[in-house]
C-alpha cells in the first residue's frame, strides 16, 4: 500500500483486517480508530467519510493484485517461459494462501456490487479484464516466440483467468484443493499436448 504517513497506513491496514474478520458494514469507524489507539475525529483528517475509507481501501488493494505485479510479461523468454508461468502462477495462489483476510475483503466488495453498487461492481470487472488481457498479451508474446500455439489465444488467455479468480473463491470457502496442480493443468493446457513447447514462432 501507498504510505502518506504512519497513522493514514495503519488506518488502512486496520479497516482491511476488521472489514474481513467482521464485513464492511459491520465495521464501524470507533472500531477501526480504538483498534489503530486514535480518536474517531482523528480518522477523519485523513478520511472524510467511511465510503471514503472504503474507497481508498479498494484502490490500494486493486494495486497490489494488479496483473504486472504477478506476471511480468517483459520478464518472458523463450527459454523460461513456461517455468515462469508455472511459478509466477504458484507465487499468486501461495500470496493469497497466506493471507486469510485477502479473499473475505475482496467478498465483501463483491457483495457490495451485488447490491446496485454498481462502483464496486464495475472495478471488479476491469480487475478481471485486466487480468484476462494481461493474459493474451502474454499468450500473444509467447506465440511470438514459438513456445505457445498461436491458435484460441483469447480462449487460453480467459481460461486462465477464470482458474486465478475462482483459486480465490475455493480458498473462501474452505475447500482444501492442490491449487498448484490445477494451475499447473491450466497452464500447461497453453503449450498443447503434455505441455510441449512448440517449435514454430508466429510470424
Amino acid at each position: 500500500m501507498i504510505v502518506i504517513n504512519e497513522t493514514y497506513a495503519k488506518i488502512l491496514e486496520t479497516a482491511y483486517r476488521l472489514f474481513a474478520e467482521h464485513g464492511i458494514d459491520k465495521t464501524s469507524l470507533s472500531m477501526i480508530a480504538k483498534e489503530v489507539g486514535i480518536s474517531k475525529p482523528a480518522i477523519y483528517y485523513h478520511f472524510l467519510s467511511k465510503d471514503m475509507l472504503i474507497d481508498v481501501l479498494f484502490e490500494e488493494i486493486k494495486k497490489e493484485i494488479d496483473f504486472p505485479k504477478s506476471f511480468s510479461i517483459q520478464d518472458y523468454t523463450k527459454d523460461n517461459f513456461e517455468a515462469k508461468l508455472l511459478a509466477d502462477g504458484y507465487r499468486m495462489i501461495e500470496e493469497q494462501r497466506q493471507d486469510d483476510y485477502f479473499p473475505r475483503v475482496l467478498n465483501e466488495y463483491m457483495i457490495r456490487g451485488s447490491r446496485n453498487e454498481l462502483k464496486y461492481e464495475q472495478r471488479l470487472h476491469v480487475v478481471i479484464e485486466g487480468f484476462a488481457n494481461g493474459f493474451e498479451e502474454l499468450l500473444t508474446h509467447g506465440a511470438k516466440l514459438g513456445v505457445i500455439p498461436g491458435e484460441r489465444i483469447t480462449a487460453k488467455a480467459h481460461m486462465l483467468t477464470m482458474v486465478i479468480d475462482n483459486i480465490g473463491n475455493c480458498m473462501l470457502i474452505g475447500l482444501k484443493f492442490n491449487y498448484k496442480e490445477i494451475w499447473e493443468e491450466a497452464a500447461k493446457a497453453c503449450f498443447g499436448a503434455k505441455g510441449k513447447q512448440v517449435k514454430k514462432p508466429l510470424s
